[in-house]
Formats: structure tokens, C-alpha cells, sequence
């Protein structure tokens, strides 16, 4: 019962009940929940950066996935110097360190993956193909993804149901990178499932001048 209060905590970013709680039961920290991932990753995921902050103080030997889905970056500096052939492993919710950095917007976590040698062009093995350039684009990380293209990302990959980053870039309309894939051959004309094209899912949202754009 104690790691569904967790759970319901973290949501609520319930920052002093998360204290309460793991001061009776630290070890709380290190249990799963119900999502199959720990505490300090769901925290992650529900962007809730202060109860991440707080959680940090519980968890002493970090994954390397939640190291860099925190963003911290000695942590994971220490895992890939002592256990270099361990870059590319996936996490158990099926992404690789690199694609968690890249979603979460940790850039010097990110480039440091890539300078060590992290496949820019591996997608997550958990059925929705996410490559770490798609994990960006739906981040809106403009800078995150400038860098995996300088270091060889390709610009067309499709994840599931059809999506490529510049169906997310054009959702979210950002322009900047809607630019910064054009320039570098992004397809304008490809169908997510169901036919949507970028600039249908721009209209969508609103955005009529980039859908204009992309035409």
C-alpha cells in the first residue's frame, strides 16, 4: 500500500508527504511501482523536477537510465567510464540512456552519450520505435536535436503509428526545428496511420502559418 501513497504523492508533487513517507520508509525509494519503473523515473516522467530533487536525496546508487533521465551527469559520466559496454543497453521500459536524456531535455547528459559513442539511430525496443531524435522533437528540444543530427541522426525515421520528428516539431509548433529538419531533408509529405500530414497535425493546433510552410 505504502509505494501506491508513493505513487499517488509523486503525482501530486506532495513534497512533504513524499518526506513524511520515506522518512518511516526509505527503502520506498527503491521499490517499483506500479508502472514497472522506480520512484526517481516516474517522478521523471510526470516532470515533476522539485520531487525529483527531493528523491535524490533518498537514492544513493543511481541506474544508469534514471541518471540520465535526472540529468545527473557525474552519475552517469562514473556508469559509462566503469561499464562502457553498457551504452546502448535498454532500460526495462524499453529506452536506451541516450533516448530518456533526449526526452527529458538533458543536453550535456545527451552530447556526452553521443562523444562516448551512444547509436545516435537506435530506437526504444518497447513496441513504439522511438529514435532519440523523435524523444527531442517531442520534447521540444530544439538544441537536442541539432546535436544528434550534427552527429548522424537521420531526420525520417518513423516511430509508431507513422509519426516523424517533424510531425512532433509541427504539433508542437516550433519552428526552429521544423527549419533546422528541413535543411537537412525532412520529408513534408509523409503520413502518420491514418493519413495526417505535419502540416494537417499544424492546422490542427492552430498553427496556420506553419502549416502554410509546410503545405
Amino acid at each position: 500500500m505504502s509505494i501506491e501513497r508513493l505513487e499517488e504523492y509523486i503525482a501530486a508533487a506532495d513534497l512533504d508527504a513524499i518526506n513524511t513517507l520515506l522518512g518511516r520508509d526509505p527503502a520506498l525509494a527503491k521499490q517499483k511501482t506500479s508502472l514497472n519503473v522506480s520512484p526517481l523515473m516516474l517522478s521523471c516522467y510526470y516532470k515533476q523536477s522539485a520531487v525529483t530533487a527531493l528523491l535524490l536525496n533518498y537514492v544513493s546508487d543511481l541506474s544508469l537510465f534514471e541518471a540520465a533521465a535526472a540529468g545527473k551527469f557525474d552519475d552517469v559520466a562514473h556508469w559509462i567510464t566503469t561499464h562502457p559496454d553498457t551504452i546502448d543497453d535498454y532500460a526495462e521500459d524499453g529506452f536506451t540512456a541516450l533516448g530518456l536524456a533526449c526526452y527529458f531535455g538533458r543536453f550535456d547528459v545527451a552530447r556526452y552519450l553521443v562523444l562516448k559513442g551512444a547509436n545516435v539511430n537506435l530506437q526504444s525496443n518497447n513496441g513504439f520505435n522511438v529514435f532519440p531524435i523523435h524523444s527531442a522533437a517531442a520534447g521540444n528540444y530544439t538544441d537536442i536535436a541539432r546535436m544528434l543530427i550534427e552527429n548522424g541522426a537521420k531526420v525520417n525515421v518513423v516511430q509508431q503509428a507513422g509519426a516523424t520528428p517533424l510531425h512532433s516539431a509541427a504539433q508542437n509548433g516550433n519552428l526552429d526545428l521544423i527549419i533546422l529538419l528541413l535543411e537537412n531533408g525532412a520529408e513534408v509529405y509523409t503520413r502518420m496511420e491514418g493519413g495526417k500530414l505535419p502540416a494537417d497535425l499544424a492546422r490542427e493546433k492552430g498553427f496556420e502559418e506553419i502549416a502554410e510552410i509546410l503545405g
